[in-house]
């Protein structure tokens, strides 16, 4: 299948490399992207051929967040909201792995929270930067923020905005392993290679059992209705996105 957003294939051996591919917009997700990823996803979670999957960013950044600077029109309507994405990675019945390079930031932050196993460039960093463009996350990317890196890191990151570099994300639990950005896909398949000793239904049924013990199911903390609502367009977020895109500081902040 050929994709817009996004690059797919399967090795022979059953690993699933699948890259964020807009490098221009730092591979920052648009409603293209969250409907082919997520279609792309509930295919390979059907299909028994594919045992892994990791995910990776084309370019400079695994990615960027949300395309707040580049959004296009929707000819049809979107299949996936960012949360029902999200669901569909967490709960994906394989092994799944993210490579990190340079920002994962906002919606970046949170597909790399929802795969096992974290691989991140020594220069990787990771963000929660939605206050700064005048927005609360929405109650799916807090949550799923605060099970990523613990809730009193949250506090602090979450509403500074400030950078985690890869060494404090590791010892907050968000990153696995680091290596230099060109050695990750390397260190990646070593450890898919690894993985394919287990046997498939086994892992699933751990990864089933993990999930359930880690945490319900997003879908299951919230009204819908709450979940999947867009940010309200305030004062606050119309500056902080004019801010963001002029590159200034917002005028809320006392100079």
């Amino acid at each position: 299948m050929s994709y817009e957003t996004i690059r797919a294939e399967v090795s022979p051996r059953g690993i699933a490399i699948v890259t964020l591919n807009r490098p221009d917009r730092g591979n920052a997700l648009n409603q293209t992207l969250l409907d082919e990823l997520g279609n792309c996803l509930t295919s390979y979670a059907q299909d028994p051929q594919v045992r892994i999957v990791i995910l990776r960013g084309e370019g400079k950044h695994f990615c960027a967040g949300a395309d707040v600077g580049g959004r296009s029109a929707q000819d049809a309507p979107p299949k996936f909201s960012l949360a029902q994405m999200l669901e569909v990675l967490e709960r994906f019945p394989k092994p799944t792995m993210a490579l990190v390079q340079g920002a994962a930031a906002g919606g970046g932050l949170a597909l790399a929270s929802c795969c096992d196993v974290v691989l991140a460039g020594r220069e990787a960093f990771f963000t929660i930067p939605e206050v700064r463009l005048g927005m609360a996350p929405s109650p799916t990317l807090a949550a799923l923020f605060v099970r990523a890196v613990g809730l009193r890191a949250f506090r602090r990151y979450g509403f500074s905005g400030e950078r985690i570099s890869a060494d404090v994300a590791q010892r907050l639990g968000l990153v696995t392993e680091i290596a230099e950005a060109a050695d990750l896909l390397t260190k990646a398949e070593a450890i898919a290679d690894a993985m394919l000793l287990g046997a498939p239904g086994a892992i699933a049924t751990l990864k089933a059992r993990v999930c359930e013990f880690n945490a319900p199911p997003v879908s299951t903390i919230f009204d819908p209705a709450v979940r999947d609502a867009k940010h309200v367009r305030t004062s606050e977020a119309e500056e902080g996105v004019a801010a963001f895109k002029e590159k200034r500081k917002p005028n809320w902040y006392p100079g």
